[in-house]
């Protein structure tokens, strides 16, 4: 007779081994006190500075000070990127400081005889800036980017060169030498304000492209 060979099955009944989930990872938290962030927060207390200095007609001092302020708005940028500091915060707040000093400014200038800065041109800077961000809070808050373009960048540019020239010439406004200038001034003037409400027209047309495939 052939031996038997006995083979061992498992049942129905045996238990399947439980899958061990793998360990959840904690997202890495945010450094708030880094040094992009100190130096966007350190603008805060520049522009208090800076509107002191033009409530006085120290304008050399505005300039010197807005020029710092305008090294730290760059600097801040580039230390984020050299070295992967980035956060939200800085995302969020690096853009509004910036708009506190720059119009701040623009509303300090508004008295000044020489600058010719009407208040409807105030209005209209002031008007864009929180119109464009209240559109970026709301596209952000439902998911969808809504960064700066070049139209934008360009935007700013033209209004620090603006406000930089604007301290240099009403430093000197009184002097007559300074008259042949004065073209430069109100190019840079009237193409700040150009470039402010084309900006803030092409922005309106991106929202409006960005919901309609919403």
């Amino acid at each position: 007779m052939g031996s038997k060979k006995r083979v061992n099955r498992q049942t129905h009944h045996s238990k399947p081994v439980d899958a061990v989930p793998p360990p959840s990872v904690a997202a890495p938290k945010e450094v708030l006190w880094n040094v992009p962030n100190i130096l966007t927060l350190s603008r805060l207390p520049m522009a208090g500075v800076l509107f002191y200095f033009l409530e006085k007609d120290q304008y050399l001092l505005a300039f010197a000070l807005f020029l710092i302020a305008s090294l730290t708005d760059w600097l801040d940028g580039w230390w984020a990127r050299k070295f992967n500091q980035g956060t939200a915060f800085g995302r969020a707040f690096d853009p509004l400081i910036d708009k506190v000093l720059t119009n701040g400014a623009f509303i300090f200038l508004i008295p000044k005889e020489f600058a010719s800065l009407a208040p409807w041109m105030v209005a209209i800077i002031v008007g864009r800036e929180l119109l464009v961000t209240g559109i970026r809070g709301y596209l952000e808050s439902i998911g969808k980017k809504f960064g700066a373009d070049w139209f934008g960048k360009l935007k700013m540019f033209l209004q620090c060169v603006y406000l930089g020239a604007a301290f240099i010439y009403l430093e000197w406004a009184r002097e007559s030498w300074i008259e042949p200038i004065k073209v430069i001034y109100f190019g840079l003037l009237y193409a700040m304000l150009a470039a402010t409400v084309m900006s803030g027209l092409q922005y309106i047309n991106k929202a409006y492209l960005i919901l309609k495939q919403k």
